[in-house]
């Protein structure tokens, strides 16, 4: 029995949507940012951490996701600390006591050290918790999300925009790539062993390594004429630029509005839809003066859908329990927090990506290395005393 060839072609490997998995990992975001409880939000983390381990190409940027997973640690234990050091006027049950150090009075109602109770250090790493869960479901979109494809899939009118924000995203990754490729330039060269000297040989050439590839991205996209709208005319930028401002000033009267009930209500949703049509006019606008093509533009099928889908179930669970049932969302340090099943199974929902997704496709590279044998491969040439040049 064969399968059609639809259903094979999502099976077969394949590089995913980049704006599927932003939508995805946005999506177990918002649902981390909803809610204090650290049953959720460690669940939310785990989730994160499954798909990229079983969806991860690669790819340089790829391997860049441990790099968050540290940040995350880092965030948690400095906002326990934080906690320590800035205890506050929080009572509680005292775990230890240290001397407080008096203040001037300039900084009334800040207390440095002093009494460290449970509650506090339990308040500190539910909102440790929260950021580094913030930090992974980022870090979970920018591993498995190629950021090449993801500046093609842009709108034209966001495209220069766009730019910008890959740059700023991919610098972590960029960073990663070259702390591996310094290290193994180092581990063969050899040189001094202290740990002074190998932080300073280590640190300069990954900063000076970064700062060549941005700069030889940003040369190359000044060739290619990035940023640049020929044949608009002086009206035409005007009525755009007018279009996109009264857009957002709709938009943030809009949201203004729904905020604050106290606003008229016609400040409300007609402000805001009102605003969102504005913004699409404008963006309309300016994207039909962005002459530049797309080869083989990303296709959305169904794994796309899917996986969208399954961030979206996680952020309106995670929404609608922060809505009726807030004991549940934001528990309080005095009790242990709880989990309902209907919140667990939301919550696994995102995980599915790791199923309903095709593999990664592996790049040429890779596949090359792994098709040739080690003990196939040439060796390399060698001088006359034997070293490898």
């Amino acid at each position: 029995m064969t399968l059609p060839a639809r259903v094979l072609a999502g099976r077969l490997p394949r590089d995913l949507h980049p704006v599927a998995w932003w939508c995805w990992a946005l999506g177990l975001a918002m649902a981390a940012s909803l809610t204090t409880n650290p049953l959720t939000l460690l669940l939310i983390m785990a989730v994160a951490i499954l798909v990229v381990v079983a969806r991860r190409a690669e790819h340089p940027w790829a391997q860049a996701f441990r790099i968050y997973l540290w940040m995350a640690l880092a965030i948690v234990v400095i906002r326990v600390g934080f906690r320590i050091v800035f205890p506050g006027p929080q009572g509680g049950t005292v775990l230890i006591s240290l001397p407080e150090i008096p203040l001037p009075g300039w900084v009334a109602g800040v207390q440095l050290l002093g009494p460290v109770t449970v509650e506090g250090l339990l308040s500190g790493l539910y909102d440790g918790l929260r950021l580094a869960a913030l930090i992974i479901c980022v870090g979970a979109a920018n591993a498995l999300a190629n950021p090449k494809r993801l500046l093609k899939s842009l709108p034209p009118a966001l495209y220069e925009m766009g730019t910008a924000l890959v740059v700023a995203v991919t610098i972590i990754p960029q960073l990663a790539d070259a702390v591996r490729r310094v290290r193994a330039a180092q581990r063969l060269r050899g040189g001094p062993t202290g740990r002074v000297a190998r932080v300073r040989r280590f640190l300069v050439p990954v900063l000076e390594d970064a700062l060549e590839r941005s700069l030889a991205l940003a040369a190359g996209m000044d060739t290619r004429g990035y940023g640049r709208a020929p044949g608009a005319s002086r009206l035409e930028r005007r009525t755009t630029g007018a279009l996109l401002l009264a857009g957002l000033v709709g938009i943030s009267v809009g949201v203004y509005a729904i905020l604050d009930q106290t606003a008229p209500r016609l400040l409300a949703r007609p402000m805001l839809l009102a605003g969102i049509a504005l913004a699409l006019v404008g963006l309309w606008s300016a994207g039909r003066r962005v002459t530049r093509t797309r080869y083989r533009p990303d296709r959305w099928r169904l794994p796309e859908l899917a996986t969208v889908a399954c961030g979206l179930v996680v952020a309106w669970s995670a929404w609608v329990v922060a809505r009726d049932h807030i004991a549940l969302a934001y528990p309080g340090v005095d009790a242990p927090p709880t989990m309902t099943l209907s919140l667990l199974v939301a919550v696994l929902v995102g995980a599915a990506p790791a199923l309903l997704t095709p593999p990664p496709a592996r790049p040429a590279l890779a596949v090359a290395r792994r098709a040739v044998p080690p003990s196939s491969q040439p060796a390399p040439p060698r001088s006359k005393a034997g070293v490898p040049t």
